[in-house]
């Protein structure tokens, strides 16, 4: 489904080139659950927005889904990101003047889906996260384990065939995290396509997959095939 194959990405800074990955080659496989862990600095984050197409790289291949998306114009990007890809934030990124139901639509809202489609996928996604009974809450009236559960289901909302999460927990408490994780699990079992990054080694046990990048580099690269065991 992914793959990289000789990624570089070089930010310019003045006159210093100043190398944030450096001959990155790995593939993911649909189904997968893949952490990538890595401590602030070490890529991460630059390699997500390039899975994501949110940046291009300065060197190498990105295929996804048979497509070279680092050669295609930006136009094609934007359909990409609209069509494939489902993003999580840690911040969640909700806008508080809709409900969660009203959230949840917005994707199906942009891709052209009529007013009931909308309605019923965003209920039925709400549901699946196990937010039933706060379809017409605003964020200021959910917790931040609720707000996240509205942003995974958002990220559903069009059927990506790749969900990317960037510290999904990160301004979680501890039991809104492992309920996140469990959430992700459910869906992993249900054949999603996950890669999540994390700075926390205990977060990406949960994963089936680690990637560990150090300066901009693949370090370890390893399969657990572990069940879910929550941190707590």
């Amino acid at each position: 489904m992914i793959g990289l194959n000789h990624i570089f990405k070089i930010y310019q800074a003045g006159h210093v080139e100043v190398p944030a990955l450096i001959d990155i080659t790995l593939q993911v496989n649909k189904g997968e659950f893949v952490a990538i862990i890595g401590q602030s600095g070490s890529g991460k984050t630059t390699l997500l927005d390039i899975i994501g197409c949110l940046s291009r790289p300065t060197n190498g291949e990105y295929w996804l889904d048979g497509d070279l998306v680092n050669t295609l114009p930006d136009s094609r990007l934007t359909g990409i990101r609209n069509k494939k890809i489902g993003f999580i934030f840690q911040t969640f990124h909700l806008l508080p003047r809709k409900t969660a139901l009203e959230n949840v639509q917005l994707p199906l809202m942009y891709a052209g889906a009529s007013r009931t489609v909308q309605h019923d996928t965003a209920q039925t996604l709400l549901t699946k996260v196990g937010l039933q009974d706060r379809l017409r809450h605003y964020s200021n009236q959910l917790s931040g384990g609720q707000q996240q559960r509205v942003a995974i289901a958002r990220a559903l909302a069009n059927s990506p065939a790749l969900l990317l999460a960037d510290e999904p927990t990160g301004n979680l408490d501890s039991q809104s995290g492992k309920d996140i994780l469990a959430l992700f699990e459910q869906l992993h079992r249900h054949g999603q396509t996950i890669v999540m990054i994390t700075h926390d080694p205990l977060i990406a046990q949960q994963a089936e997959r680690r990637i560990t990048l150090a300066d901009g580099r693949v370090l370890t690269d390893e399969y657990t095939h572990q069940p879910l065991t929550v941190p707590g």
